[in-house]
């Protein structure tokens, strides 16, 4: 664990695994840290040096005055790779971490060996459900919008049986930096990759949570026709498919990242 300066600002970041052996970026969601990739990194470090950071204005990084825009939030990635000495990587994000991943798939194609797209969409809308949230959230804190998310991030079914997990998951959230959140989500809202992501040409698998209310199938799909080549991968599971089907999510990662 360390702390890195990376486009003038302070980044969390951890490195796990063989230093070795091919390096994997993996990039969290809005509203989370490194730690939601805790139930990949058994599977993961046995092929590959996981790099693992705390994206801007996300976990112990620093949360600079906003809005951001995906680029600054892709830029940083690269950052992290240039401080880190990392020329080519695996890179593997989920939600806003898939949007960077599009960003360095369609403008950094070079940094990138295979690229996984997890629970995303080349655009998410409406603009106006996005103003609200960035409203609600620099007047009154995170605390009004963790019940709703989380209602959203995980089925019912997966609420009942695993509480842990998601009280856990909960409490990132609470715990995020509002002005770092609200500024990302100005970032979300403002991207559009629908006619751009055409152009990546890494090869790219795209994950889809069959529940997923947020980037549902549908949105999952779209990359998949629109990328040449893409593979897709339904998993039964909501929003973040990674906590609530981690072995079927580290076992479709692998298969791809491997083949």
């Amino acid at each position: 664990m360390a702390f890195i300066n990376i486009n003038r600002n302070r980044f969390f970041f951890r490195v796990d695994g063989d230093p070795g052996a091919p390096p994997l970026v993996l990039s969290n969601s809005l509203g989370t840290d490194h730690r939601m990739w805790d139930g990949q990194m058994e599977a993961f470090t046995q092929d590959f040096r996981v790099i693992r950071y705390d994206g801007r204005g996300h976990g112990q990084s620093e949360a600079p005055e906003g809005p951001y825009s995906i680029e600054d939030l892709a830029q940083d990635a690269l950052g992290l790779m240039d401080e880190l000495h990392v020329g080519r990587a695996n890179f593997c994000g989920l939600s806003m971490g898939g949007m960077i991943g599009q960003w360095l798939g369609i403008n950094a194609p070079d940094r990138l060996s295979r690229l996984v797209l997890c629970n995303t969409a080349a655009q998410i809308g409406p603009r106006e459900a996005w103003d609200q949230r960035i409203a609600t959230v620099e007047r009154d804190g995170m605390k009004p919008i963790a019940d709703p998310v989380v209602a959203r991030w995980f089925t019912p079914e997966f609420r009942k049986r695993n509480s842990q997990a998601v009280v856990a998951v909960r409490q990132l959230l609470l715990a995020a930096n509002p002005q770092g959140y609200a500024a990302t989500c100005a970032a979300i809202r403002d991207m559009d990759f629908r006619q751009e992501v055409g152009a990546i040409a890494t090869p790219t698998l795209v994950i889809a949570g069959r529940d997923d209310s947020v980037t549902p199938p549908e949105d999952a799909k779209f990359l998949v026709d629109a990328i040449e080549g893409a593979w897709g991968k339904v998993l039964n599971a909501a929003h973040l498919s990674n906590v609530e089907d981690t072995a079927g999510f580290n076992d479709a990662v692998l298969k791809f990242l491997l083949a």
